[in-house]
């Protein structure tokens, strides 16, 4: 009452347009505010989710048929689902910051020392996201727009970046197949280079990415044979070699070599601190100082400066340092589940064994009547009389994803048991499937 007294004495003050324009705003408002709160209801009512959901896969919806009371959830959506863990969270707490921006954050310099001296490189740059580390990376080396770079046509950069490359940096790109194992035929990567150049008809070659390991092809690492090639390919026509290495410290351990190892043959890198490794935040990108130096630049155009980030930095910290030796884990649990799905009865699953090489495995259905996405919700949800058989509901969330397949993801977050756990659902469900497909009619 005296909320409403006190409006109507503030609007009598107005003029007559304004008190038209002012009882028009705020039924709007009112109006607005009725429709949120019914969307809301509709929400509860329904259970939906409005969260930005990844690679389609959406946010778990814990669904409990008959009030399961023990649930267990396995998320095998990705590895960028881990989170900080106490001592991490502390190392965050306690960083001593500056303005990154100015060059004055202590534990942002030193990552970026860490980092530089690990991959081999002369300098690194902490950033936000991977994604903005590639553009960054293809910013600096394709600086006069029409500059065309030359990705495999499956990988993250060409598939996942928005077509940052073009609409924010003026930059063509030109593609190569990408076969089975990550990477493309020398032959064609050559003939793609434009050798017409600087005749007027053609853009200029200035650029090759490569990514290791392979997100698509399903965490595959690229033979240094390859990458030694590819680099040398670069150097004879004048070329730069950038990697997307967000999985590279997967494919070091993989192979049981330093990262410089690998890095050596790349002129750039983009390293992920937030998968595997576990941070929350940030990406490494790193090369020659005067690529630094332009990336700086960069990074400041496109927003990524961020002052007093040395609280993020930290936990980088402690990736790099700490949180490399375990990835084995995540590989050795990855093709555990692989091994499972060969020897499930009924045959459901087609997997190639070879091709599990480190966290990231995809595989398909044998019977056409069960497509991916089928298979993804019943591992998502508690199905009837899976807790009288299992004793407790296990929810797995994965993808359905590129080629018809399905991925999952190991990391910090899945445990060896949590991965038994996963096969037992698996298995629970294929059963399920074989007994409704055999009931019947």
């Amino acid at each position: 009452m005296i909320q409403s007294s006190i409006q109507k004495r503030s609007t009598m003050s107005l003029t007559a347009p304004c008190r038209a324009l002012f009882k028009l705003l705020n039924h709007g408002v009112v109006a607005l505010d009725k429709s949120l709160q019914a969307r809301n209801a509709a929400v509860a009512v329904l259970g939906q989710s409005f969260a930005r959901s990844y690679y389609e896969t959406g946010t778990p919806r814990f669904s409990r048929p008959g009030g399961a009371a023990h649930v267990r959830l396995v998320d095998l959506r990705s590895d960028t689902v881990t989170k900080p863990g106490p001592a991490m969270r502390q190392a965050m707490s306690e960083a001593e910051v500056g303005d990154d921006v100015m060059g004055e954050d202590p534990t942002i310099n030193d990552l970026q020392k860490i980092a530089a001296d690990m991959f081999g490189m002369e300098a690194a740059l902490f950033v936000p996201s991977g994604t903005m580390s590639n553009l960054i990376a293809v910013m600096a080396h394709c600086r006069e727009r029409g500059d065309e770079m030359i990705v495999g046509d499956l990988c993250h950069i060409h598939i996942y970046e928005q077509g940052s490359s073009a609409h924010l940096a003026g930059v063509h790109s030109t593609t190569v197949t990408t076969l089975p194992d990550g990477t493309f035929d020398l032959k064609q990567l050559e003939s793609k280079i434009r050798h017409d150049f600087p005749d007027a008809h053609y853009p200029r070659s200035r650029l090759i990415c490569v990514e290791n390991t392979h997100n698509i092809k399903g965490g595959r690492v690229l033979p240094l044979t390859f990458l030694q090639e590819v680099r040398a390919l670069a150097d004879k026509h004048g070329l730069a070699v950038h990697m997307d290495g967000a999985r590279v410290m997967n494919a070091a351990v993989a192979l049981g070599v330093p990262p410089s190892t690998i890095l050596q043959h790349a002129h750039t890198a983009s390293v992920c601190l937030s998968k595997g490794l576990g941070a929350p935040v940030g990406s490494i990108l790193a090369g020659p100082k005067e690529f630094i130096s332009q990336a700086v630049r960069c990074r400041k155009a496109l927003g990524g400066g961020m002052r007093q980030a040395g609280i993020l930095a930290a936990a980088g910290q402690l990736s790099l340092l700490n949180m490399v030796k375990r990835l084995e884990e995540d590989h050795h649990n990855a093709k555990t589940f692989a091994q499972a799905l060969l020897e499930c009865k009924p045959n459901l699953f087609s997997v190639e064994m070879a091709a599990v090489e480190t966290n990231i495995l995809r595989f398909s259905l044998r019977d056409p009547s069960l497509n991916p996405s089928e298979f993804c919700a019943r591992m998502g949800q508690v199905c009837e009389g899976e807790e009288a058989a299992l004793g407790q509901g296990i929810q797995v969330l994965m993808c359905s994803y590129f080629g018809n397949s399905i991925r999952a993801v190991w990391h910090l977050g899945i445990s060896a048991e949590d991965t038994q756990l996963a096969i037992e659902k698996m298995k629970f469900v294929a059963s399920q499937y074989l007994k409704e497909k055999h009931r019947p009619q």
